[in-house]
């Protein structure tokens, strides 16, 4: 499918002004632009966030009923039970909560459910659990916005529920104590942008303050909140929430958290990543240190990574670590099968390509992987897909969708096919009956293309600039690197050049091209290293392009030096 390019032209005039005010570089400026940056104010606190202004987490719907109850449970010595989800956001938002209520002396536990044994959010079955553990609160995390039997079957059993979530919620909420959502329609805090563990984290900020106004901190220092930055920065990385406002402020605060290297699991699990500490970014974040998280929660338990996170014992942690890395090579092994196998399918059932929507289910597939293979197979054929695995009663499965498509609308409309579904616009999870899986299909395709045009399938590139290959340099390289952490709502910036030479390249793996670039022009002896990965005929491999859109880093292999990741060509 060939790419549709649109290119950003910035208004000259507050180009000026940034650049200028800033004292930087114009194609920085530019790129502040892009993101709808307009005044030297909010230019200065995009590239040098801080915790001047941060929203009051009392804002948030609820949060004073969550404080009050959660301080009785605390003085009381009350059993507390964290109940987690099994990604990298619940994992991380488990571990903090854990670590704030430990740190106050709480009678507290955690709980994370299996992902195919249990499966997604507080049920029934765990209430039993409570009872038996004598529990008198449970407080969720990234999860419960609709746990409505459980929450019913918790009241029955007087055990106190606390949700804390960032889901859509339904049109009635579960009947807890106190719901946190930041989109629920009645709170006004403004965070809908949040990630589950970014709404624990503003818990455990109300949590700070309440205690301190109650002399809870008298005998005890207050916890210092900066030591929980590296998990809020995992868990919202991961979740590719938009990484604006809060999100960006906490995330840039967190990274540096991470580069000190205090959290003992955390250090491990870069270590087996084989990633420099002190050069640790975002991309490191999204592409190593989450999947092998996920990893856990996928083939595993999450189990593991909690209590990984929360480890204080360098052994334990050490093999922990590295019993990640292996769960996430067997991850990718199986991943890799379940995407061969649909390529193949796709090979002979051609006709499949031409519905709006992808929607495949088999009896071998392991349900634990199919949100990744989903995720590639939207990426490459450009359409929303949905992937089961129907080896049971029911068929289990993920959904990943593109552009402004929203899959999650799209399942609500199909609701009465469905035991259970949640997500969001871009990414969900399914439950249904095998006997519904062909009408499912059916009404899919049919709601695509009723509600979207032909425009919403194309795949489009934003080029920010069109450089001058000579240009390309460290300088500019960490100018670029300001901008940082790249995600949803500040996307990594695509920058074009023209009339480009390969000097020399050779393939890494089967599938990645590693070259010297350079200006076909005799008198330009600038150089450039760049890799295009996942190159589909390695047999043909040109030496000249018309035009590249790539991505600008800083080499990490080598001191003061760029280079570049092509996107398309």
């Amino acid at each position: 499918m060939d790419t549709i390019l649109k290119y950003f032209e910035p208004d000259q005039d507050i180009v000026t002004l940034l650049a200028k005010g800033l004292d930087c570089h114009p194609l920085l400026a530019t790129l502040l632009c892009a993101r709808g940056i307009t005044s030297l104010e909010e230019a200065r606190f995009f590239l040098n966030p801080n915790f001047e202004n941060l929203i009051d987490p009392f804002l948030l719907k609820d949060m004073d009923k969550a404080v009050e109850r959660i301080l009785i449970a605390v003085e009381n010595k009350e059993k507390i039970l964290v109940f987690g989800d099994f990604d990298a956001d619940g994992v991380t938002a488990t571990a903090l909560l854990s670590d704030f209520l430990e740190y106050c002396d709480a009678n507290v536990s955690w709980y994370i459910p299996h992902r195919i044994k249990e499966g997604y959010s507080l049920q029934p079955d765990h209430i039993q659990m409570a009872i038996e553990q004598e529990i008198d609160l449970i407080i969720t995390i990234d999860c419960g916005i609709t746990s409505h039997k459980a929450v019913a079957k918790a009241n029955l059993e007087d055990i106190d529920v606390i949700i804390t979530d960032h889901h859509e919620p339904g049109p009635i909420l579960p009947s807890a104590m106190a719901v946190i959502d930041p989109k629920r329609k009645d709170c006004g805090s403004g965070l809908g942008y949040l990630a589950g563990v970014g709404v624990a984290f503003f818990l455990v900020m109300a949590l700070r303050k309440f205690f301190r106004e109650k002399n809870f901190w008298e005998d005890m220092p207050e916890p210092n909140l900066t030591d929980y930055l590296d998990l809020f920065a995992i868990g919202t990385i991961g979740d590719m929430v938009p990484l604006i406002n809060e999100n960006r402020v906490l995330c840039v605060a967190g990274l540096k958290k991470i580069k000190q290297g205090t959290r003992l699991g955390l250090k491990f699990i870069v270590q087996s990543s084989r990633i420099d500490l002190k050069k640790i970014d975002s991309d490191d974040i999204s592409f190593k240190i989450v999947p092998r998280i996920n990893a856990a929660g996928r083939i595993s338990h999450a189990r593991i990574c909690v209590s990984l996170l929360m480890a204080t014992d360098i052994n334990n942690a050490e093999k922990t670590a590295l019993l990640l890395d292996n769960l996430n090579i067997k991850r990718q092994r199986i991943e890799q099968e379940i995407v061969l196998n649909i390529e193949h399918r796709l090979e002979k059932n051609p006709d499949l390509l031409e519905k709006k929507l992808l929607f495949l289910w088999d009896d071998k597939w392991n349900p634990s992987v199919l949100g990744i293979a989903a995720s590639k197979l939207s990426k490459k054929y450009y359409c929303p897909v949905i992937l089961l695995s129907s080896a049971g009663e029911y068929a289990i499965g993920s959904g990943r969708s593109i552009n402004n498509i929203n899959i999650y609308q799209a399942l609500l409309e199909s609701e009465v096919l469905l035991e259970k579904f949640g997500g969001h616009a871009m990414a969900s999870g399914l439950t249904v009956k095998k006997d519904n899986l062909e009408l499912l299909d059916q009404n899919l395709n049919r709601y695509m293309e009723e509600i979207y045009s032909e425009k919403n399938f194309l795949k489009t590139m934003t080029i920010d600039a069109i450089l001058d290959f000579d240009d390309i340099n460290f300088t500019l390289a960490k100018e670029i690197d300001r901008l940082r952490p790249f995600g949803m709502a500040n996307p990594e910036p695509v920058f074009m050049c023209k009339n480009i030479r390969v000097k020399s390249s050779h393939i890494i793996g089967n599938s990645h091209r590693k070259m010297i670039l350079e200006k076909a022009d005799p008198r330009c002896r600038h150089q450039v290293e760049a890799f295009h990965f996942n190159i589909t005929n390695p047999d043909d491999l040109p030496d000249y392009y018309p035009q590249i859109a790539f991505k600008l880093k800083i080499n990490k292999s080598q001191t003061n030096a760029a280079q570049i990741i092509i996107e398309d060509l």
